[in-house]
């Protein structure tokens, strides 16, 4: 018998079971399905892919039907514009400008909301009197706000700085709130029982359990910033990047309007981002509304 006979034989014999039945053999399996294989390409990868596909249709597009760049300017005069608008400096020196009045205005926004959010879920009183007048608040338009802001603080960094902390605020504080009263009640309890302070249970357990929700709400408020930074350069302005699209609209430079467009995208895209990245950081132990998603 040859010597692969004889292991070909032990192996079926140890695949015997007592009563002399035989264990079938473990079915060769194939890690490399298709959705693990899809698993290795970055999403990101595919969003890309069909902004291209966009960018290339809009492109054939306005060539094809000769459309006037006042109107629909094709995406390579757009990216002439962007190049150019770095190139003189124009883009940049604005783009700070506008990047001072939203990280200034988002961390105003920031620490009002959180620290609104502890006095109205520590103290019942404060609940009372202040919650009630913070929604009143919000049902005034921001955007019908900023024409006064222009008048009471000028046409500098101040007005824009406040529109964009009154615009980003409010979705910070209701998430705030939200998570700070999403610890269990039982838990809090416990700890109370077990003679914890006020602050020490906040410290241990309300402010973990809260940081979920305030991480959704600053990257909601983080992209609101941006807005509000816009609309109130809109409003009245000498510089930032609302002004620049308002002197290109008047100047029916179409291309340096998309241009800035996508400066502004560009900004908004790399702050979420960091916010993003700052919740995997923090909030380790659970999925942020972004991580979430990208596991669907």
């Amino acid at each position: 018998m040859s010597t692969n006979t004889k292991r070909q034989a032990a192996g079926r014999e140890e695949l015997a079971v007592p009563d002399g039945e035989t264990v079938p053999g473990k079915a060769p399996t194939n890690s490399d399905t298709p959705a693990r294989r899809r698993r290795r390409v970055p999403e990101i990868t595919y969003s890309v892919l069909v902004f291209i596909g966009l960018l290339v249709v809009w492109q054939v597009v306005v060539e094809m039907f000769d459309i006037s760049n006042i109107l629909v300017p094709a995406p390579s005069a757009v990216a002439v514009s962007l190049v150019d608008g770095f190139r003189d400096g124009s883009l940049v020196s604005h783009s700070i400008v506008t990047m001072q009045e939203i990280l200034i205005g988002f961390g105003i926004a920031v620490g009002s909301a959180l620290v609104s959010a502890v006095l109205i879920t520590q103290f019942r009183t404060v609940e009372r009197v202040l919650f009630p007048l913070l929604i009143l608040t919000q049902t005034i338009p921001k955007v019908a706000m900023a024409p006064l802001l222009i008048v009471w603080f000028g046409i500098g960094i101040s007005s824009k700085v406040l529109t964009v902390a009154l615009i980003a605020f409010f979705p910070l504080l209701i998430n705030a709130v939200l998570g700070f009263r999403s610890a269990a009640h039982e838990q809090v309890e416990m700890l109370r029982s077990f003679g914890a302070s006020r602050m020490q249970v906040m410290r241990h357990l309300q402010i973990p359990s809260a940081l979920p929700h305030i991480f959704a709400g600053l990257e909601v408020a983080v992209i609101l910033s941006v807005t509000g930074a816009v609309v109130a350069e809109f409003v009245g302005s000498s510089e930032g990047l609302g002004y620049l699209i308002q002197a290109s609209n008047f100047t029916l430079d179409v291309a340096r309007t998309f241009a800035v467009i996508v400066v502004l995208s560009a900004v908004g895209i790399v702050l979420h981002a960091v916010v993003v990245q700052l919740g995997r950081w923090l909030v380790f132990w659970t999925a942020t509304p972004s991580n979430a998603a990208s596991e669907v």
